[in-house]
């Protein structure tokens, strides 16, 4: 869950500073927003999930 809310928060920043530099209109934004949400009620959400956790998990494995 922690993860999940991090990645959420985080693509909302980004989205939010495309907007706001002119690099990303509010059209396409709110197309890829929705796109994001239908995505995410259908049968590729669990793989997609899984996906993400991985590669999290592997990103917090490495040590500098």
């Amino acid at each position: 869950m922690a993860i999940s809310l991090s990645v959420v928060l985080l693509l909302a920043i980004i989205l939010v500073v495309l907007i706001r530099g002119g690099s990303l209109k509010a059209g396409p934004a709110i197309v890829a927003v929705l796109f994001g949400f239908f995505l995410a009620s259908t049968g590729m959400a669990p793989s997609i999930n899984r996906f993400l956790n991985e590669v999290a998990e592997t990103i917090n494995s490495i040590s500098f």
